[in-house]
């Protein structure tokens, strides 16, 4: 049960070397429409502080795009949740843009396993049977894969980290003609703490929140990006000369903190 009351505080420093002009998009506040009590976000180049653009995207994924001309970039962000949000909204769009194969997603790939795995299964039965098989199939290993990793691999590889649970369980529903897609959050609970992806599938017009992984509760998540898959999803986008990351510490806590029952649904709020 998610209470109204609940509140969570969340904050990541990240420090970059630069290594020319470079354009940096950072996903990594707190989605548009949580009840946010209070909130910094602070960017320096070269030690001067400066203002980035906020984009903000169909979901209310929070952008701050910055164009840099210096040698080294830090982020500082900080934020208050007061309460949770309301019901993620279900479009029209969502029911097509979330059946598609993605970059990460091969769900095209992935149809006949997940038909001969899961015949005749349909609606939360379904979504439940899908969450417990990738939980059983995959261990999750620090480290163990690549960037450039999608659900097929992850599957044959039968490990990975937490995009990577969230890959494959969106390619297999998506197979399922459930549709489904991937969240980037803060998750209190999480050790060690990092950014955490998991899973949102739309069944019965609302979407519930899963995460085959089991590492920290859902009902504390905090949304921050959501997407197709992990490159619509990425704390840090750079394009240009590039950026290497010497620093990146995350922190996210709740004031109540859950016992999570698996088997129950629960949304992203």
């Amino acid at each position: 049960m998610i209470i109204d009351v609940m509140q969570r505080t969340a904050s990541t420093s990240i420090d970059l070397d630069l290594s020319g002009p470079t354009q940096l998009i950072f996903a990594v506040a707190a989605a548009q429409g949580l009840p946010i009590g209070s909130e910094s976000l602070v960017i320096t180049v070269d030690d001067n502080e400066v203002q980035p653009t906020e984009i903000i995207d169909a979901h209310g994924t929070r952008l701050h795009s910055v164009h840099t001309q210096g040698s080294n970039a830090t982020l500082r962000y900080t934020v208050v949740v007061d309460g949770i949000a309301a019901e993620p909204p279900v479009a029209d769009i969502d029911e097509i843009v979330y059946l598609r194969p993605s970059r990460y997603c091969e769900s095209d790939t992935l149809g006949p396993t997940a038909a001969s795995e899961f015949l005749g299964l349909e609606g939360i039965p379904l979504l439940q049977a899908v969450t417990s098989w990738v939980h059983e199939k995959l261990t999750y290993v620090a480290g163990s894969s690549r960037p450039t990793d999608g659900a097929v691999r992850t599957l044959l590889a039968r490990q990975g980290v937490c995009r990577d649970f969230a890959h494959l369980s969106v390619a297999l529903l998506r197979s399922l003609n459930v549709p489904a897609r991937v969240a980037a959050v803060y998750a209190p609970g999480l050790s060690p703490m990092e950014f955490h992806a998991v899973a949102e599938a739309l069944v019965d017009d609302r979407w519930w929140v899963v995460d085959a992984t089991e590492l920290a509760p859902r009902q504390s998540l905090l949304r921050v990006a959501t997407g197709r898959d992990a490159a619509d999803t990425a704390f840090l986008t750079c394009f240009g000369a590039g950026a290497t990351m010497t620093r990146l510490e995350v922190s996210a806590v709740v004031d109540v903190f859950h016992t999570d029952d698996t088997d129950a649904l629960t949304q992203l709020r």
